[in-house]
């Protein structure tokens, strides 16, 4: 067991090296090209990135000659209907409350003109389109297709985060701990766009280093919601969706805004404010993980099969 422990922690280290080098160097080809943030060679640049941490667990595996068992792909959709059904839904309805609540408490925030959303579309050369019916159209797409519209780029996130990270943080620590730890593994993971301005800018008072928290504080808050229905289901294909939900819409409340809001705070989900709902969902999750270990030591064994397993 011992051995097989040993063998998981290097696994660990291995994985966790690989998928934090090769993204910050895929991150930091923009800057280093030239690019500006948000340009689209530089969002093809980010999308690439995404796929570092299931790079990074295919090596990893080997590089240790682990193997491509228990890859966490199989859905397990037999007897869970309701659970993906509320998987598919049960996101952009705690989407919509979170902008919801920035805009209950900074009402003076809100804009019924939708200032945005118009500059947004006169800026493409389309005026004279109807904003508030093309924002309904917009919404109701954003519904039907957001938990697949970009499961493809955050398949290559879970696959490192939930599929890799988490079972192995498992063998060693309880559920609750392991769930926190990948979050803030996941933020960090961050860190170059966040200075590069990706989902906060580079205006806001505190630069970087505010972004940088906030953006641990989202990550380890989403993470637990994603990490505990993929230990429940045994998959990460749930956390793909509803992360994909999270990336189609996470700027939605933005369109509502005045200008001049405080990014830190929100109204987009990864403010402290506006990401509240996804936050309070995490704390009562990671009440009812409790501190068990659910791996225990046949599972620890299953995981870890292989050369650097074996005694």
């Amino acid at each position: 067991m011992e051995h097989e422990k040993l063998a998981a922690k290097k696994r660990l280290i291995i994985f966790i090296a690989l998928t934090i080098v090769l993204a910050w160097i895929v991150f930091l080809l923009a800057p280093i090209c030239g690019l500006t943030y948000g340009s689209g060679a530089a969002v093809i640049i980010l999308a690439v990135a995404m796929f570092m941490p299931a790079l990074s667990n295919l090596l990893t595996r080997l590089i240790t000659k682990e193997g491509f068992g228990n890859m966490y792909l199989r859905p397990h959709f037999k007897g869970h209907v309701k659970e993906y059904l509320l998987l598919y839904f049960g996101p952009t309805v705690l989407l919509l409350l979170s902008g919801a609540l920035y805009f209950l408490i900074f009402p003076g925030s809100f804009d019924p003109q939708l200032t945005t959303l118009k500059g947004m579309v006169a800026s493409n050369g389309k005026q004279g389109l109807d904003v508030s019916k093309m924002l309904i159209v917009q919404t109701l797409i954003f519904v039907l297709i957001g938990p697949i519209v970009n499961i493809i780029p955050t398949m290559g996130e879970e696959l490192g985060w939930r599929g890799y990270l988490l079972p192995k943080l498992r063998i060693f620590l309880s559920d609750r701990t392991a769930l926190i730890i990948t979050g803030a593994i996941w933020g960090i993971w961050h860190l170059p766009v966040i200075v590069m301005g990706h989902n906060y800018g580079t205006g806001y008072w505190g630069y970087p280093w505010l972004g940088i928290l906030a953006m641990i504080v989202f990550c380890v808050a989403l993470g637990i919601i994603e990490g505990y229905i993929s230990i429940k289901l045994e998959s990460v294909i749930p956390a793909a969706m509803i992360h994909s939900t999270v990336n189609a819409g996470a700027a939605l409340p933005i369109i509502f805004a005045k200008s001049g809001y405080n990014p830190i705070l929100g109204p987009a989900i990864t403010g402290l404010i506006g990401g509240l709902p996804f936050s309070v969902l995490a704390v009562i999750l990671l009440i009812k993980a409790g501190r068990n270990m659910t791996l225990g030591k046949n599972e620890a064994h299953r995981q870890d099969e292989g050369p650097l397993g074996q005694k």
